[in-house]
């Protein structure tokens, strides 16, 4: 018998997201939270799950022949309560994470141009989603019954600690870290002799990895609701750029996970950024950051009171897609280089 996997896939300001909204394993839980650790299994982590029928789904859909190392996507699951219209696992080619601000911003679109979630052809709809650091909603813009934007807003950011020393091979560096839904490492790459572009995304991806290594057990990185948000899961290598009338102007890139390289200005991690500079006095009401990733995207991101942030993007549909599995297939679920 030949498996099969329906997905629908967008990009977020460059940065891909599958969707998976049916035919899945069961998945038990009470809360999005549970289910995302019964995905991670028993004595698995995030970035190590154990083996399983809803694990051989995500690695046949993230590695090659169907995805590669740079894919990103999302399980539709049951949200905790009627308070949000669905809950999502987030996954990429380790295992999974707690948020992800590109992927709640393609949920939110595609909740609306699939017509899952009402909206009107002129203004804004919110799409409420339980994922496993809380519950976030998607502002989805439309004109003219086109979905033309998508605002994100995250759980609560806040700052873990500053200026924390961290060695690598390319010298010592000062480590900022925040928690955004997932916890991050920021890192000027100045301080390692680096500018933010492609030519030099061999050096930041392995600056990025030994940084991540270094802070691995670092007190400021554990988050008091336990492992599964605990721990640096993406850390951003940033410039500073010409400020704008609205506020600060930087590009970074985030390696997260074991050196992925996100194509986006990565939207949780775009909230933490924001938590710093909201310390530092550098963000204050009405202002935005214009935030650019290594491919030249943009976000604009902004805080709230409270610490909540908002990140603001594009997201657009790149295709759907029915990935087969041919039992005689001896690649089965694919492999990764």
């Amino acid at each position: 018998m030949t498996t099969t996997v329906r997905t629908v896939d967008y990009h977020t300001a460059g940065e891909p997201f599958r969707i998976v909204a049916g035919a899945l394993p069961p998945v038990p839980g009470d809360t999005v939270a549970e289910r995302c650790a019964t995905a991670v299994g028993p004595g698995g982590s995030a970035a190590a799950p154990r083996r399983g029928a809803l694990d051989d789904i995500r690695r046949l859909l993230v590695q090659e022949p169907r995805g590669h190392a740079g894919m990103y996507g999302g399980f539709v699951v049951p949200p905790d309560d009627d308070g949000a219209h669905f809950g999502v696992l987030f996954w990429h080619k380790d295992g999974y994470s707690t948020a992800c601000g590109h992927g709640t911003m393609a949920l939110g679109a595609w909740a609306v141009d699939s017509g899952r979630v009402a909206a009107p052809d002129d203004g804004d709809a919110q799409v409420r989603i339980d994922v496993p650091s809380g519950r976030v909603t998607a502002t989805v813009h439309r004109d003219s019954g086109r979905t033309t934007g998508v605002t994100f807003r995250n759980v609560p950011a806040r700052v873990g600690a500053r200026k924390v020393p961290v060695a690598t091979t390319l010298g010592l560096a000062e480590a900022d870290i925040a928690h955004a839904g997932a916890c991050y490492a920021s890192v000027a790459a100045r301080d390692l002799g680096l500018e933010v572009s492609r030519a030099a995304l061999p050096d930041l991806v392995r600056a990025g990895r030994e940084i991540r290594s270094a802070l691995a057990t670092h007190p400021a990185t554990w988050h008091p609701d336990g492992p599964l948000l605990s721990g640096v899961y993406g850390v951003i290598l940033h410039e500073e750029l010409h400020d704008t009338p609205s506020g600060p102007h930087q590009r970074n890139v985030t390696v997260f996970a074991d050196g992925q390289v996100d194509r986006s200005p990565c939207g949780s991690g775009t909230s933490a950024r924001l938590a710093l500079l909201a310390e530092d006095g550098r963000l204050g009401p009405g202002e935005d950051l214009l935030h650019e990733s290594v491919t030249g995207t943009v976000f604009a991101g902004r805080i709230l009171p409270g610490g909540v942030t908002e990140v603001t993007g594009t997201a657009y549909r790149t295709g759907e897609h029915a990935f087969t599995v041919d039992p005689h297939d001896a690649l089965g679920v694919g492999f990764l280089l």
